[in-house]
């Protein structure tokens, strides 16, 4: 059973002048508020997913020539009854349109509420539900990949396997409760451990795939660190290919940190180049030196950047400071007029930032960096929330084995185990609350 609303109504393209201006209508009542504005076919009696031709008109006078979509229940991405009205994209025709839609019973459309009202009416989760926001700001190929996956389930489908094996087990441990005064148990005490460790083993690496999936959302960083005069600004044009940073022989020339976006196999990065590290006097290139050390220590790859032995054991001494697992690219600069230094114990990238020589090279390993980040499947996390609730459902589940371990009464088991159950539940939508739905969809634009 689907439930309709009242009708709404939404730009659902960009706004601004265009060529066309889609605007969605969503509820109940929606063909009966169109057709009072619309002259050609009425809309009731047609088929769904049909398109027809006719006019916008206000009393006599004709606003647009459109051309409207048809969707009926159940069979639309909200499940109601909408429509859709391709016009010309001028800013007045739509407010036009707009103004008569509400003026004939629809209201506007609050940020977000088309997607809430499909999740509400089942036509996907809340994973689902967030990655269709995800889908829209994606810009580059494997953000788009990764909330594609999503939205056709590949994470709620995780996520159901695990919650259906627990809630057989937490519904055998509450039987045991009912039967409390006859000590029986239903739920084996074994084969439960044996399940949480097997849970525990799956939504592992789904917590581990959060850092690369947040950086893979908002673009991985890539901080370019070494002593001053070796080539960072360089190194940074000739990734860009533009000249984004100032170059001159001056030591000490970039005093900020300098950051654009650079894509290589549909993997977004951010470059930054920062101050060379060095001692100085000199107030605004210690604040430099300083700013880039802590672009260093919070970007998740550092590529040391030396151009002879002296800045090569200069850039030694500060990866002694990184922390540990840190991903690392040892790169050495003007490869044209240095040879290899023997004695680096380094696997080292050759490359000349001036000549382009190496470059290839060195996006490459960038590309196989980040690539060896990834999870081992498609599932990637990249929601803060869903990263959350499965840290807090690991430590649930590790509270249950605990419990295990030292022979814990039923009822305490399955407070433990229903509260794993809740944090899995909230990730979905399953168990959801007014304020977070009012706060998800908050966060999408309107129309959508």
């Amino acid at each position: 059973m689907v439930f309709q609303q009242e009708p709404i109504c939404a730009l659902a393209t960009p706004s601004g002048v265009g060529a066309i201006g889609v605007i969605r209508v969503s509820g109940e009542g929606t063909f009966s508020v169109v057709n009072k504005l619309f002259r050609g076919k009425d809309l009731t009696k047609v088929d769904s997913h049909t398109v027809h031709f006719g006019t916008i008109r206000s009393g006599n006078d004709i606003i647009d020539e459109v051309l409207i979509a048809v969707f009926k229940t159940p069979t639309s991405f909200t499940k109601e009854d909408t429509v859709e009205i391709s016009c010309h994209g001028s800013d007045y025709i739509i407010r036009q349109i707009l103004k008569l839609l509400v003026q004939n019973g629809a209201r506007l459309a609050r940020p977000g509420e088309f997607t809430q009202r499909a999740f509400l009416n089942g036509q996907f989760d809340l994973v689902q539900a967030e990655a269709v926001a995800d889908l829209i700001a994606a810009d580059s190929a494997a953000s788009h990949r990764t909330a594609l996956n999503q939205l056709r389930g590949g994470f709620s489908k995780k996520l159901a396997f695990l919650r259906e094996d627990l809630i057989h087990f937490a519904s055998m441990v509450e039987l045991e409760l009912d039967f409390g005064e006859e000590d029986v148990e239903f739920a084996n005490r074994d084969d439960l451990r044996a399940l949480i460790n097997n849970l525990q083993t799956t939504i592992a690496p789904l917590i581990d795939s959060f850092d690369f999936g947040n950086a893979l959302k908002e673009g991985i960083p890539v901080a370019i660190i070494g002593a001053p005069n070796v080539g960072k600004s360089t190194l940074l044009n000739a990734l860009l290919n533009e000249e984004k940073a100032i170059v001159t022989s001056i030591a000490g020339t970039t005093r900020d940190v300098i950051e654009d976006l650079l894509y290589l196999d549909g993997i977004k990065f951010r470059i930054i180049d920062t101050a060379g590290i060095r001692e100085t006097m000199d107030v605004v290139e210690s604040i430099g030196i300083e700013r880039s050390k802590k672009a260093m220590n919070q970007a998740d790859v550092v590529v040391l950047l030396f151009d002879s032995p002296e800045t090569y054991a200069e850039v030694e001494q500060l990866a002694e400071g990184l922390e540990e697992g840190k991903k690392v690219l040892w790169v050495r600069n003007k490869a044209d007029l240095t040879s290899p230094n023997g004695g680096l114990g380094e696997v080292e990238i050759p490359i000349s930032a001036k000549t382009g020589t190496g470059i290839e090279d060195l996006k490459k390993a960038l590309v196989a960096v980040a690539v060896a980040a990834k999870a081992a499947d498609d599932t990637v996390v990249t929601n803060l929330r869903h990263y959350e609730h499965l840290v807090k459902t690991q430590q649930a589940l590790s509270d249950v084995l605990n419990g295990l371990a030292i022979g814990i009464t039923g009822d305490f088991l399955a407070q433990d185990i229903r509260l794993a159950l809740h944090h899995l539940g909230e990730i979905t939508g399953q168990i959801a609350t007014d304020d977070l739905l009012a706060n998800i969809f908050s966060k999408f634009c309107i129309g959508k």
